[in-house]
């Protein structure tokens, strides 16, 4: 794989990195995507995606994604299976390391996404986008008139819980103590939709129900007093927390204190020639749309980079 340096080289393969793709790759630049050990992103394991424009009647989530990879291939871009399992931004050519060899790079875009928390559940995976869903932005329309919960404390799981309310017919919010770590304005407008109820010092120990493909219930146990629960749902939102694939750039790229990649000027990074765009310095957005958007940010401001260096 080594060779002279590529003109650009994509680590993630999401709508990020894939946007990247396909404007580089209209620009000649030939680029190079490295897909990742979750090949395609969050959507992979999303069902129907209803919020992506151009699509009236909604599209699968990996039907999206393989399109947007044909459309990338189609101009040019190269697709690699694997990962990443080391970077070198240190030297010029960037070095990026797989497993079947070095790549070297003038220009590198991150696009590395970032990892919802999940409970660890194989049931929970098992019916993921079957019921169990990590965005209600994403997918709470598909549970109009039904009864759902939420799991989780902080902010983003409260945001989430009165966002549904809009559309289910009643939320539960689980919760692993007896007090949420959430501000005080989001509790208070919690506590005041007298739609969302709680399940205080609880943790939820089975999603079910697999064998019938859809969720039907969660097992909930109380962690003070060992009891167990039955909760009928038919929607369980996981809301505790992301996070974003940046180990491989710890100590190369700045981030915030949440890991996530800080940029400045559109996509740039602290260093120059290496940009970052999708959810891996997104925690504010996490929309497929909104990842496309600044893969095309990315794509542009790589061009505009090299073409400053003259390659």
């Amino acid at each position: 794989m080594s060779g002279s340096p590529q003109k650009v080289v994509i680590i993630g393969s999401g709508p990020a990195g894939l946007t990247a793709a396909l404007y580089t790759a209209r620009a000649n630049l030939a680029p190079i995507v490295i897909e990742g050990l979750e090949a395609g992103g969050q959507l992979m394991i999303t069902t129907a995606v209803e919020n992506f424009p151009g699509f009236q009647d909604g599209i699968m989530g990996p039907d999206l994604m393989a399109n947007m990879r044909a459309q990338a291939e189609r101009f040019g871009a190269t697709m690699r299976r694997g990962n990443v399992t080391k970077v070198r931004l240190d030297v010029q050519p960037f070095e990026i390391v797989t497993e079947d060899g070095t790549l070297t790079a003038r220009t590198v875009i991150v696009s590395t996404g970032a990892s919802a928390r999940l409970l660890g559940l194989p049931s929970e995976r098992a019916l993921m986008g079957h019921g169990v869903s990590t965005c209600a932005t994403c997918d709470g329309f598909f549970f109009r008139g039904r009864p759902i919960a939420v799991v989780g404390g902080g902010d983003s799981a409260l945001e989430e819980a009165v966002f549904l309310t809009r559309f289910a017919s009643s939320v539960t919010l689980i919760h692993r103590r007896e007090s949420l770590r959430a501000s005080k304005i989001m509790q208070d407008k919690a506590f005041a939709n007298p739609k969302i109820a709680f399940e205080w010092d609880s943790e939820v120990v089975d999603v079910r129900d697999p064998s019938a493909g859809a969720l039907s219930s969660v097992l909930l146990r109380n962690l003070k007093t060992g009891a167990e629960k039955e909760l009928p749902i038919e929607g369980l939102f996981v809301a505790i927390g992301h996070v974003p694939n940046t180990s491989l750039f710890t100590g190369q790229l700045d981030m915030d204190e949440n890991g996530y990649l800080e940029t400045q000027n559109g996509s740039r990074t602290n260093i120059p020639g290496v940009f970052a765009c999708g959810d891996v310095q997104d925690h504010v957005y996490r929309q497929a749309i909104t990842a496309a958007g600044s893969g095309c940010m990315a794509a542009i401001d790589a061009e505009r980079y090299l073409e400053h260096l003259g390659h």
